[in-house]
């Protein structure tokens, strides 16, 4: 497969946004210029389906240089891509199959791409490489070393391929790791969400109600930065009582969506399953609300119930899809009901998608130097990796801890000591 993109004389711009990323993501750029001294993946076929990002590419870049002998890319969402970074990394020497506004045939055409490469290793986000490899692509399954999963998404569709006795390879939940969900889910969805939200719509966040679906990490990130903006009200629903009940705990309001519907200016989902805003939803909401998803797919906001009670349907701005319904109210649908975060803005700031990416790095070379010794099933991380990432980060922003003196150790190892 030769590289598919939007327009390779966009490279130019790409490279300037890769290097803007590049000086915000110390950790990876370190682990980066190990890899060149070292060659880790030397002689490896890398296929991944991520985000096609300024960040993404500087992992691919990381990859590459660190002896790859082919790194290929898609998008794992058919409206995420930054045209110009693609370019920028096809002149770089990956081939990249993605480009912004594809069709669905176009999206899962490119996925075949990156199956049909071979690659020993699969990098990931959403599960739609992985649940590719295992519909009708057994015979290279089979033969990967192991694959990893950027997202709760992707990581509950492996747990059910587990469940099964499908998996064909092990799989590292990078999205499990201390220094990815702690901080990529909460501080990174937490603010790229509202940038999306406020690039799309320009809208005033102080003095609206805003309604969270779902109080996971990402929930947590966006209840809490829309509080900083001045929210009027932040409004939690959730179906999972613990996380509801820590809701409450962090000062928020905790109702079912039913009785949320009516209240809301601003609703955003982050549960990673279907139909959470729905017909009986919108039917009760204002004129005026704002729909939009931090979910991983576009299910969340279940667009053919919107289709279905409205009569009128028109763009009004550049990611705003305006709903006219019988009565006149109207709903305004963000990003198509896809990741408002990376639709209508860039994703993550590159400085918390630098532990990320660490971690999808470490964890490529991880599966590597494991090869033949995990079994077919879905890891965590290793803690000693993710704590690598967490002095690493720690250093670059020359912040300095503690250690324990030997006494502390080795109390904290015996079960002797007493009062």
């Amino acid at each position: 497969m030769s590289s598919r993109v939007r327009d390779i004389s966009l490279a130019e711009s790409g490279r300037l946004k890769l290097d803007w990323a590049m000086k915000h993501m110390p950790v990876l750029m370190k682990l980066r210029e190990e890899g060149r001294r070292r060659k880790p993946l030397a002689g490896v076929r890398v296929g991944a389906v991520l985000h096609v990002t300024k960040e993404t590419g500087v992992l691919m870049m990381a990859l590459k240089d660190s002896g790859a002998e082919e790194v290929v890319l898609a998008a794992s969402n058919p409206l995420s891509t930054q045209d110009d970074v693609a370019a920028a990394l096809v002149e770089y020497g990956i081939r990249v199959c993605a480009w912004r506004g594809q069709t669905s045939e176009d999206y899962y055409w490119c996925i075949r791409q990156v199956v049909e490469s071979r690659p020993d290793v699969v990098l990931d986000d959403g599960g739609d490489l992985h649940a590719t490899l295992h519909s009708g692509f057994k015979n290279i399954a089979e033969k990967i070393v192991g694959g990893t999963e950027e997202t709760t998404t992707g990581v509950i569709r492996l747990k059910a391929l587990e469940r099964e006795g499908l998996l064909q390879y092990p799989v590292i939940a990078v999205n499990n790791a201390y220094t990815k969900f702690l901080f990529d889910n909460r501080f990174g969805t937490g603010q790229s969400t509202f940038d999306g939200i406020m690039r799309a719509t320009n809208i005033l966040i102080a003095g609206k109600n805003v309604v969270v679906a779902g109080y996971g990490w990402v929930g947590k990130g966006i209840a809490l930065r829309a509080r900083g903006l001045g929210a009027r009200r932040v409004i939690v629903t959730e179906v999972d009582p613990i996380r509801a009940l820590e809701a409450v705990f962090d000062g928020f309001e905790v109702m079912p969506m039913s009785e949320a519907a009516s209240i809301g200016d601003i609703f955003i989902t982050a549960t990673g399953n279907k139909a959470v805003l729905r017909r009986e939803h919108f039917e009760k909401m204002k004129d005026g609300a704002i729909l939009a998803n931090a979910g991983h797919f576009n299910v969340e906001v279940w667009i053919p119930d919107l289709e279905g009670i409205s009569i009128g349907k028109r763009i009004i701005r550049e990611n705003v899809t305006e709903y006219t319904l019988k009565d006149g109210r109207r709903l305004y649908l963000l990003a198509e009901g896809r990741l408002v975060n990376l639709v209508a803005a860039e994703g993550h700031p590159s400085e918390v998608m630098d532990m990320s990416f660490a971690n999808q790095y470490l964890a490529v070379r991880y599966l590597l130097e494991n090869k033949g010794r995990l079994e077919r099933r879905v890891y965590n991380p290793p803690r000693e990796l993710d704590e690598m990432v967490a002095r690493l980060k720690l250093d670059t922003m020359g912040v300095r801890i503690d250690e324990l003196t030997p006494e502390q150790a080795e109390y904290l190892k015996s079960w002797s000591y007493g009062t």
